[in-house]
């Protein structure tokens, strides 16, 4: 059975003013499953070809925080005890920071439970290598 789903795609701007940014995760949000998920690959060299001076650790704690709120870990703070929809929404909604989110994008599935792992293969992970060149 189709389901819809929402996503958005977790971006890391190094440095703000510049406008530049590399896709280092998503978060997916699937009702009819009840699912809301996050993955996230942070990729040191790509960041550090923005920014050589960005703080990947930091980095990484605040984005491993993005994935224990969609959870909703304990530890996830306030936020990963709200309602799953409010927890999705409250992750997109629209910053100007070191970590930001692409506009929620929507579609369809029949495999809810692999649509995390895909969607940052598609969006996150390097591309494999063009066939026929």
């Amino acid at each position: 059975m189709q389901r819809v789903y929402d996503y958005a795609v977790i971006r890391v701007v190094p440095r703000v003013e510049r406008e530049e940014f590399i896709n280092v995760g998503v978060i997916v949000s699937c009702q009819g499953a009840r699912t809301l998920a996050a993955a996230v690959a942070l990729d040191p060299a790509r960041l550090h070809a923005l920014d050589p001076h960005a703080d990947v650790a930091t980095l990484q704690r605040h984005l491993d925080a993005i994935v224990r709120i969609c959870r909703g870990d304990a530890d996830g703070g306030p936020i990963a005890a709200l309602p799953a929809r409010a927890r999705f929404h409250w992750l997109t909604a629209r910053r100007s920071s070191v970590i930001q989110v692409s506009p929620v994008h929507t579609g369809r599935t029949d495999d809810p439970d692999g649509l995390c792992a895909r969607l940052l293969a598609r969006m996150v992970l390097p591309a494999g290598p063009v066939r026929g060149a």
